[in-house]
C-alpha cells in the first residue's frame, strides 16, 4: 500500500505540474509565473521552497545529536533571511521590474559584475540542489527495501522533479507547492502527535531535551561561538542574494503581496520547522536504539532517524502520511532549486553574449540549461558524503562572501560603484577559500 501511494502521489504531482505548464507562453511566465501569484500561493511558494529535505531529515537529526547550538543556521538564520528580504528588499526588487537577482547587479554595476555574481550564485546551488536530490534518492532507496542502488534511486528522483519543472517553470513550482504545503502541514502534525505519544508525551520529551542540554543555544567556548556565528550568518545573509528567494518576489501579483507573502512565509517556516525537530528527538526518547546511527562512519546515516522509526514502528496509514509529507518537502524545494540557477545562468550569464535571442529561443535555452544543471547536481549528489545540512551551509557561504555586500551596498549606498563591487567579490571569496581550505 505504501509503495502504491508513493507512486500515485508522484504521478499526481507530475500531472499538476504539467497542467500548470499550459500557462507558460514566454520566458517571463517560465521564470516568474507572469507576475500573477495571489497571496496564498506566494506564501505557499516561500514556505514550501524553504521547507525541504534538510529541514525534515538533516536539521532535525543534527538537533537530536548536537542540540540547538548545532543548528544556528536553519531554522534561525534561514528564517531571518526571509524576514530581511521582505522588509528590506522586496519593494525595491518588485519596483525595478527585474526577472532575476542578476538583473539587479547589471542595473547597479554593469555587465561584468552581473556575469561574475551570477556565476557565483549559480555554482552555490549545486550544494543545495544536490541535498534535495540526495534526500529524494534516500526516500526511494528506503522504500525500495534496498532493491535499488542508492545512486540509481537519486537518478530516479532527479528525473521525477525534472519532468514537471522543465515544462512549467515557476507556474509548475507554484501550483505543486500549494499542494505540497497542505500535505506537509497535515502529515507532519499527525506524525508529531503519534511520536510524542510513543515517547510519553510532549512534557517528557521537552524535559529530557533540557536535561541533556539540547535546548542550550549558546556555546561554552570561543571556537563554538565562531562556528555558530559562521553558520548563522551564512544562512541569514548568504541566502538573501539567492535567486529562489528573489524569484518569489516578482512572481507575486503586486508589490504588497510580494512583501506580505515573503514575510508570512518566513514566519510560518520558522514556527513549523520545530515540528520535525521535535519529532526527531521524540523518536530517540521512544526508541534509544536509534542512537546507534550517530556512531556510523558515514555522517549521512543520522538522517535515517525518522524514516527508520516510521517504517519499523508505525502503522501503514502513518507511513503514508509521513512519506507524503517528506516527499512534498523534497519535491517543492528541489523544483525551485533547479529552476532558480537555470533562470539566473540563462538570463545573466548566457544572454549578455547573445542579446538578440527571441522569446522562443530564450525559452528553449532555459529548458536546456535546466536539464544540464540537473545533470551537474546529480553528479555532485552521487559523489558527496556530506549531510544535507552541511551541503546547504556550504552553498550559502559562496553567496555570503561573493554577493551579499554588493547587493546591500547597491541597494542602500548611492556611492557604491563597479570597482568597489569587484573588490568586495574578490576579497570576500578569496578570503573564504583561503580559510576554508
Amino acid at each position: 500500500m505504501l509503495i502504491t501511494f508513493v507512486v500515485a502521489y508522484l504521478m499526481v504531482t507530475i500531472a499538476i505540474g504539467l497542467l500548470a505548464a499550459r500557462r507558460v507562453h514566454n520566458p517571463q511566465d517560465f521564470m516568474v509565473a507572469g507576475r500573477s501569484l495571489p497571496l496564498y500561493m506566494n506564501v505557499a511558494c516561500v514556505f514550501a521552497t524553504w521547507f525541504g529535505a534538510e529541514t525534515v531529515l538533516s536539521v532535525s537529526a543534527t538537533f537530536a545529536r548536537d542540540g540547538l547550538s548545532g543548528i544556528p543556521g536553519d531554522p534561525f538564520g534561514a528564517s531571518l533571511c526571509l524576514v530581511l528580504a521582505a522588509l528590506l528588499f522586496a519593494k525595491l526588487f518588485y519596483r525595478m521590474n527585474l526577472l532575476t537577482i542578476g538583473d539587479f547587479y547589471k542595473a547597479r554595476y554593469g555587465k561584468f559584475v552581473e556575469v561574475l555574481t551570477s556565476v557565483a550564485v549559480t555554482l552555490s546551488y549545486l550544494g543545495w540542489t544536490s541535498a534535495q536530490l540526495t534526500a529524494l534518492g534516500l526516500v526511494i532507496f528506503v522504500l525500495s527495501g534496498g532493491s535499488l542502488e542508492f545512486s540509481h534511486a537519486i537518478m530516479i528522483g532527479a528525473g521525477i522533479v525534472l519532468i514537471y519543472t522543465v515544462f512549467g517553470g515557476m507556474f509548475s513550482v507554484a501550483f505543486t507547492d500549494l499542494l505540497q504545503t497542505v500535505v506537509i502541514i497535515i502529515g507532519l502534525s499527525v506524525i508529531a502527535w503519534l511520536v510524542s505519544d510513543m515517547a510519553g508525551g510532549p512534557a517528557k520529551v521537552i524535559s529530557q531535551a533540557a536535561a541533556e542540554g539540547k535546548l542550550d543555544f549558546f556555546p561554552s567556548d570561543a571556537v563554538g561561538w565562531w562556528a555558530m556565528a559562521g553558520a548563522f550568518f551564512a544562512f541569514a545573509f548568504g541566502s538573501i542574494p539567492q535567486q529562489d528567494v528573489f524569484q518569489r518576489v516578482p512572481s507575486a501579483k503586486d508589490e504588497k503581496t510580494a512583501v506580505r507573502g515573503t514575510l508570512i512565509g518566513g514566519l510560518v517556516y520558522f514556527c513549523f520547522a520545530f515540528v520535525p525537530i521535535f519529532i526527531a528527538y521524540a523518536a530517540l526518547v521512544a526508541d534509544p536504539s536509534l542512537l546507534g546511527l550517530f556512531s556510523s562512519e558515514d555522517p549521512r546515516e543520522i538522517q535515517r532517524i525518522l524514516p527508520d522509526l516510521v517504517l519499523n514502528q508505525m502503522p501503514v496509514w502513518a507511513q503514508v502520511l509521513f512519506f507524503g509529507a517528506l516527499l512534498s518537502a523534497i519535491l517543492s524545494t528541489a523544483s525551485g532549486a533547479l529552476l532558480a540557477p537555470s533562470s539566473l545562468f540563462t538570463e545573466n550569464v548566457l544572454r549578455p553574449f547573445v542579446p538578440r535571442m527571441s522569446d522562443r529561443q530564450l525559452l528553449l535555452t532555459l529548458r536546456i540549461i535546466l536539464v544540464t544543471f540537473t545533470c551537474a547536481a546529480l553528479l555532485f549528489a552521487i559523489n558527496s558524503r556530506s549531510t544535507m545540512y552541511e551541503m546547504v551551509q556550504n552553498a550559502y557561504n559562496v553567496t555570503l562572501t561573493g554577493a551579499f555586500v554588493p547587493l546591500v551596498a547597491g541597494a542602500y549606498w548611492k556611492r557604491a560603484n563597479t570597482q568597489g563591487a569587484l573588490l568586495s567579490i574578490v576579497l570576500g571569496v578569496g578570503t573564504w577559500l583561503m580559510f576554508h581550505n
